[in-house]
């Protein structure tokens, strides 16, 4: 008889509290100001491609997120009032009421919640101050470094 002095072998299982925010989210952030101009929020959205930023104040926390829906409001209001557009600051387009993550959360929840809130981009908060942003592909980035054979 053959006996193994190996051991028993345990499966691997991915510690979930490894698979953080702050290690897969975005730190270099395009921020938008509360007074700026919602053309030139356009403008930047459009020039750097993305569909929406945090806007911040002086001291770096988060008062609101700016999106292309929002920019859709002027673009609307314009054309209903058959006014020029470049009427307005950010501060009056932007969502003032955000829902923000923190950088200790695991990708598991963070991907549960993009489900449950049907949102493109969480901005991350930390000590009141604005820290990074992760979006769903940051999210999908971090899984596909975790192997399928070590998912339970």
């Amino acid at each position: 008889m053959v006996k193994s002095y190996r051991g028993l072998e345990m499966p691997k299982v991915v510690d979930r509290q490894q698979l953080l925010v702050k290690d897969y989210m975005a730190t270099r952030l395009i921020k938008f100001k509360p007074d700026q101009s919602i053309i030139e929020a356009m403008n930047l959205l459009l020039s750097k491609n993305i569909s929406g930023a945090p806007v911040v104040n002086d001291q770096n926390e988060l008062v609101g997120m700016i999106s292309e829906s929002d920019c859709m409001k002027e673009i609307i209001r314009g054309k209903y009032h058959n006014m020029p557009i470049d009427t307005g600051s950010v501060s009056s387009y932007m969502t003032k009421e955000v829902v923000y993550i923190v950088p200790a959360l695991n990708i598991f929840e963070v991907a549960q919640m993009f489900l449950e809130r049907k949102l493109r981009r969480f901005p991350v908060v930390y000590m009141g101050k604005l820290v990074g942003q992760i979006s769903q592909k940051d999210v999908i980035r971090a899984f596909k470094k975790v192997r399928s054979s070590t998912w339970r």
